[in-house]
């Protein structure tokens, strides 16, 4: 059986923040009009639109941190996540005419900010693979078909890490540690059809959905 205390050690990573006047300007900055097709995204744009909080295609460090609070991460972990986002993927992002310092993430754009190391689940323009996705659980779920422990994520990033690009080997960790974090069962194990929630973003809506009726029961 899967050990839900022992998740990916990505799960308890904070990523390096900016300084706290960079994550206060990009509250403040203003931005070009977006141009996003929401009835027609790849699963990578609907795997960030979450985030997109008011919905104009563009997403803000202030919204990525109240993203990041509504799906159930600690405001430390929240803020660390958007500061760090706003600083490595907004510029990747931005497109001609955006305001510096380029700090906003453009949903149109996001396939620029793809990393190595992955599963392959998604291709070069952010549309789901499924095949690679099927790949995930034929090769590394060994004690449930469907579900995944935290022992088999961390056997399946170390198998897709490439060694020619170290540089892409925390983003996996970070982000599958903090899938198994919020989205495991009881019984420590990552279901399938959860896993396949992030990949198109449908997870966050029902993590937050979770989270609110948990506090309007209080």
């Amino acid at each position: 059986m899967g050990d839900r205390r022992r998740a990916p050690a990505a799960a308890s990573v904070h990523l390096p923040p900016v300084t706290a006047l960079l994550f206060l300007w990009v509250f403040a900055c203003g931005h070009v009009e977006a141009s996003i097709d929401f009835a027609n995204m790849t699963a990578l744009e609907k795997h960030v639109e979450f985030f997109d909080r008011n919905k104009d295609g563009i997403i803000t460090a202030s919204e990525l941190f109240e993203g990041y609070v509504a799906i159930g991460c600690d405001v430390a972990f929240a803020r660390a996540s958007a500061e760090s986002i706003s600083a490595g993927v907004g510029p990747i992002t931005s497109p001609v005419g955006a305001p510096w310092p380029h700090l906003s993430v453009y949903i149109e754009y996001i396939h620029r900010a793809m990393h190595g190391s992955d599963t392959g689940a998604y291709d070069a323009r952010g549309r789901f693979v499924p095949e690679k996705f099927e790949e995930i659980f034929t090769k590394y779920a060994k004690v449930r078909p469907d579900a995944l422990t935290s022992t088999e994520i961390e056997e399946m990033i170390l198998a897709n890490r490439d060694p020619l690009d170290p540089q892409s080997w925390s983003s996996p960790e970070i982000e599958w540690g903090l899938t198994y974090k919020l989205a495991s069962d009881n019984q420590g194990f990552l279901h399938k059809d959860s896993a396949r929630g992030v990949y198109d973003g449908s997870l966050f809506y029902k993590l937050e959905e979770q989270r609110s009726l948990v506090w309007s029961d209080m």
